[in-house]
């Protein structure tokens, strides 16, 4: 279903009637249109969400560059379109659209989306809608693209299944290539889709749902699951890169205004601190650096192309990259005289060094950001952040003194355990960091405190445990709004509407699949925005379903329950995982992996994928990670 000449001119028509048509062009410098007519594969990577937020997006510009290195594949882009765009293309029965070539989504061979966070689902549905595709994978044969997707969300992607052919699990620089190659093959056979989706399930890393039935018992939960033959997986282990080898160079330069404009790079992949909410810390391991060297000369080569003034040195804890202090003062020799402002998001409190806060003090802009996590020790322990009030107190000394007028403290409330105590403490705490702005540079200093709400999410040691009530989460709130008052103190929090709603959706099985399918059909879409969500809604999908929401959110699970995810493989196993819970209940410590090895189930997980993919360029990093330990 191209868009013929006359669409493409409804196109032009309806573009001058959108709030911001730049959203939609294409265009753009650095962006990527090849010969439609020449190619063998065509792919479209779609972020499920407008243009301003999803053009930054590292994962979809690495596979957009990768992909496009290809010369018998092509990769375009789409988005979501906003509430004025989606109105005309109803109106005018146009199908959603590449930005590249302005070809239709349905007359690709593979959609490829991805989904770091699960308030994006109803999206997928709307743009499967837009684009006149039919949303159940059983409903869609020959005739329609393969839907795929990736991303943190897809750990547990039993809430989404019944939409999705296949789902690429882990790190996608590579399995990718694997999966249109398997793609291109099949084509070649000319047999049915149920042909291919048995090759695919054969890659590592890729989970194809359609394989696998869960089985539940009378009370809701899992017995079991049952598998389409004998040679399904039975578990589904996420793909693994033992480097990070792509850096992109071209990274696609906006036409409009948009959320982040600047070279984004991965310096460090993975971490080894073992915070027990943390979903990305589990499912990210194990850790793998850049040299010094790559990440100066991808920066290099990526303004070059650019002519961005912002640099993003990207990891889950910054400062923990062994040669952090090196590098940043490399890139300031390096690239003196530039102007460019250096992004250090996820500085650790216990690990940040003073000669760091001075190589970055050139290029300061606004607050500074420190993660304490919990205000007393025992939430400390429960949740294993290995930082006093002391550390943060004498960091935060340091930074007023050194010329930031604002420090933002973020804080999580709802963690396991937690009394209205350790809730009053983190007022306690802001006001004690704010007294040591004073003491530096007098009534300039400022605190913000934004203060979200804890979701137990799958493959953490948390994965047990129950999430707050609403109105115990209000609670807390009301007594944060009370105590962080007055000048100097700034105090942002979470909806509790909006964490339950993450919380059933990360949580959820794929029963889930029918909430989330009715909600769309009612109007949910843009989940993640405020201003759109519709919590009644949502009930009445439940309602709808014949589920009840507390089952996925006020229930602590069996031991030795099965969870929807349980097939997943992250790489750390569930013995692992179910020890540190243990040791959250006896508020016990882990230390950091790097100074002791606690045979979370990586390394075998390396093992295993490598064996699996022996003609790789992967390196298995066993002996680094050792000796690092």
């Amino acid at each position: 279903m191209e868009l013929s000449s006359e669409l493409e001119r409804r196109l032009e028509q309806i573009l001058p009637l959108v709030e911001k048509p730049g959203r939609y062009v294409g265009g753009e410098y650095n962006s990527i249109k090849k010969n439609w007519d020449e190619i063998q594969t065509k792919i479209a990577l779609i972020f499920p969400d407008i243009y301003d937020l999803g053009l930054s997006n590292l994962g979809i510009q690495i596979l957009y560059e990768r992909i496009n290195a290809q010369r018998d594949i092509l990769a375009e882009r789409a988005y979501s379109p906003w509430a004025d765009m989606e109105e005309q293309l109803r109106g005018n029965n146009i199908p959603l659209f590449s930005l590249e070539s302005k070809k239709a989504l349905i007359d690709f061979d593979i959609l490829g989306f991805t989904l770091p966070y699960e308030t994006l689902y109803t999206n997928v549905l709307n743009i499967l809608n837009l684009a006149q595709i039919p949303l159940h994978a059983k409903e869609r044969g020959l005739d329609y693209p393969l839907i795929v997707a990736g991303g943190h969300a897809t750990y547990n992607p039993e809430p989404i299944a019944k939409f999705f052919d296949a789902f690429l699990l882990g790190e996608g620089e590579e399995i990718i290539l694997d999966v249109i190659a398997e793609f291109q093959q099949w084509r070649k056979s000319q047999t049915g889709k149920d042909d291919l989706l048995e090759c695919l399930s054969k890659i590592s890393g890729v989970y194809v749902p359609s394989l696998y039935s869960p089985i539940y018992q009378d009370d809701g939960t899992i017995m079991g699951m049952e598998y389409a033959n004998s040679q399904v997986p039975r578990q589904v282990t996420k793909r693994i890169l033992g480097n990070l080898a792509y850096i992109p160079k071209k990274f696609i330069v906006p036409s409009i205004d948009v959320v982040h404009n600047r070279v984004a790079i991965e310096i460090m992949r993975g971490c080894t601190r073992g915070c027990r909410f943390c979903h990305a810390g589990m499912i990210n391991r194990p850790v793998r650096e850049r040299s010094v060297e790559e990440i100066i000369a991808g920066i290099e080569e990526a303004l070059d192309n650019t002519g961005f003034e912002e640099i993003a040195l990207l990891s889950l804890s910054s400062s923990d990259y062994t040669n952090i202090v090196e590098l940043v003062d490399r890139i300031g020799s390096h690239f003196a005289g530039k102007n460019l402002t250096i992004s250090l998001p996820s500085l650790r409190i216990e690990t940040f060094s003073i000669d760091l806060m001075e190589k970055l003090k050139e290029s300061r802009q606004g607050g500074f950001t420190l993660a304490p996590e919990a205000a007393t020790d025992r939430m400390r322990k429960i949740i294993n952040k290995h930082i006093s009030e002391e550390q943060l107190l004498s960091t935060a000394r340091e930074i007023y003194k050194r010329g930031w007028l604002t420090i933002k403290l973020y804080f999580m409330i709802g963690h396991p355990s937690e009394t209205f105590e350790d809730v009053a403490a983190i007022a306690q705490l802001c006001k004690k960091v704010l007294a040591e702005g004073h003491k530096a540079i007098g009534k300039r200093a400022k605190v913000n405190a934004g203060v979200s709400t804890f979701v137990p999410k799958p493959h953490t040691p948390f994965q047990w445990v129950a999430c707050d009530d609403q109105q115990t989460i209000r609670e807390k709130q009301d007594l944060l709004r009370k105590e962080l008052r007055g000048p100097g103190l700034k105090l942002n929090w979470t909806d509790p509407r909006e964490t339950m709603l993450e919380a059933w959706l990360s949580r959820g099985d794929r029963r889930l699949s029918a909430v989330i399918e009715h909600a769309w059909q009612e109007g949910a879409k843009f989940d993640a925005w405020q201003d759109h969500q519709n919590y009644d809604l949502w009930m009445a999908a439940f309602e709808s379903a014949g589920l009840i929401p507390d089952f996925y959110t006020q229930r602590t699970r069996f031991n030795d329950e099965i969870f929807p995810w349980e097939h997943i493989n992250p790489g750390v196993n569930k013995r692992y995982l179910f020890g540190e819970y243990q040791n959250s209940l006896e508020q016990k410590f882990t230390n950091d992996c790097r100074e002791q090895c606690y045979a979370c189930g990586i390394i075998q997980t390396f093992k295993d994928v490598r064996q699996e993919n022996p003609g790789s360029s992967w390196k298995c990093p066993e002996v680094k990670i050792r000796a690092r330990a």
